[in-house]
């Protein structure tokens, strides 16, 4: 029979695992790798509940053991080309973690969405929204001009809203 703290754990655990999912999802693309992250996440969000503060939201701490395992993951994949610091890493689960449930759908169509993107295109959504980035220091590094990298701004997001769009109408969420 499961105690009553195990059970709060995996009800908590239900509900901010949607959250958790896609921050993993977000930041690994191999999918066999995917699934033995969020095996390994929810283990250790079980097995340290008991170090869980009642008074603290749940989700920013699983998010945290989710980012420790991150971290973790990516030092032993130091082999590959794709490499994402510890700041990203932080940042990114802030980001998840502020994420309401029904949003959840559309977080999903955007990380799709963003994976289509091209490198320039890639790029640009980098500079601006990771790196916080004005188009004018963006124009600076890429040798255009502040018109232009807010023009082609624009025409991105105006194809993720789009592409985001098509997909919930395409899963009958829009």
């Amino acid at each position: 029979m499961v105690d009553e703290s195990t059970r709060q754990a995996m009800r908590q655990w239900t509900l901010v695992q949607p959250i958790v999912s896609s921050y993993v999802h977000a930041m690994v693309r191999d999918h066999g790798a995917r699934d033995d992250l969020m095996q390994e996440i929810a283990i250790a969000v079980l097995d340290s509940y008991d170090r869980f503060d009642p008074n603290s939201q749940f989700v920013r701490w699983a998010m945290g053991i989710a980012r420790n395992h991150l971290r973790n993951y990516f030092r032993t994949q130091s082999r590959k080309r794709l490499h994402f610091d510890d700041d990203l890493v932080a940042s990114l689960a802030e980001s998840f973690a502020d994420t309401r449930a029904d949003d959840l759908p559309y977080q999903e169509h955007l990380q799709y969405c963003l994976a289509q993107l091209d490198g320039r295109a890639k790029e640009l959504c980098l500079a601006r929204y990771n790196d916080n980035k004005t188009p004018t220091e963006i124009a600076l590094n890429l040798g255009s001009t502040a018109n232009r990298i807010s023009k082609a701004l624009q025409r991105i997001r105006e194809k993720l809203r789009d592409c985001i769009l098509q997909r919930a109408r395409l899963q009958g969420e829009a």
